[in-house]
């Protein structure tokens, strides 16, 4: 059993932590809305802190789970503060490489552990306790983290020193931007063409067109409805991080810089929140 903090109570970090309790961790937890800690505690029988300092002092890790690289620096620095020496942070926001780097190099000059790992499987996945976590950091570290992750996750590989993760997860999301947007086109045709789409579905999707977007969304899309996982608003935040990153390395990303702007035209449409999905919804608008 491993003494565990869990910072950030989001979509993502509320049913993370909840496995960490359910895998016989001792789990202390804390949040910007003090009322969504204390809620947390009594859903799953942890321990709700009203500092980050409160929550890391003695823990043998600190997971965290919040939103953006200013995000991270913030709960960072009072963690690192009160963290014990040996101690190991786990990042699992989704964040620049540069900062993961930067985490690391501090945590070591404090004698603490870091590993950067961000996640994939979305809200479903961490309810379901199936993420994908790509990670960064010392194989040491990652030797010791790896066993108390699997509360929550299907899959997870260590992918180099610190920042490797956060890369990973720049391709993941490059990967999922072009799939997105190319099932939306091919519904938004098959509508045009007058073709029933759950039957075009049926017929293509044990081919090789077959991805789990097509899986899991294609009947949402076709009802258009898009209150179904991922937000428009964290992948453009994703693609953000993932352009710049690309423009540091040298890489050409025509068609991820492309669906980004598709999605600045959804989020213009009023849909900040919808889910990733909703690339169709343009597609539609655009032909009215």
């Amino acid at each position: 059993m491993a003494k565990c903090a869990f910072i950030g109570l989001g979509v993502m970090g509320y049913p993370m932590a909840g496995f960490l309790v359910k895998a016989g961790h001792d789990v202390r937890v804390w949040n910007r809305s003090a009322e969504k800690a204390q809620g947390w505690a009594k859903t799953y029988g942890g321990q709700a802190t009203d500092t980050i300092a409160k929550a890391a002092a003695d823990c043998d890790m600190v997971f965290a789970c919040v939103g953006d690289d200013p995000d991270v620096r913030a709960i960072a620095t009072p963690a690192f503060e009160a963290m014990k020496p040996g101690a190991i942070f786990i990042d699992h926001t989704t964040a620049s490489a540069a900062l993961a780097r930067e985490l690391a190099i501090e945590a070591d000059i404090r004698k603490l552990g870091f590993i950067d790992a961000p996640v994939s499987g979305g809200q479903a996945g961490a309810e379901a306790g199936q993420l994908t976590i790509m990670c960064g950091g010392q194989s040491e570290d990652y030797a010791k983290v790896k066993p108390v992750m699997q509360a929550y996750a299907k899959a997870i590989t260590l992918m180099g020193e610190a920042g490797a993760g956060q890369l990973t997860k720049m391709v993941n999301q490059i990967c999922i931007a072009g799939v997105v947007q190319g099932l939306a086109e091919g519904l938004h045709f098959a509508r045009r063409a007058g073709l029933d789409g759950e039957k075009v579905i049926e017929a293509i999707s044990k081919g090789a067109a077959q991805s789990w977007q097509m899986e899991n969304r294609y009947k949402t899309m076709l009802q258009d409805e898009f209150n179904f996982g991922f937000a428009v608003d964290w992948m453009r935040k994703d693609l953000r991080i993932t352009l710049d990153e690309a423009r540091h390395n040298g890489a050409r990303l025509p068609v991820a810089a492309l669906v980004d702007q598709f999605y600045a035209d959804v989020q213009a449409m009023g849909g900040e929140r919808w889910d990733t999905s909703s690339l169709i919804a343009r597609l539609e608008k655009n032909e009215d």
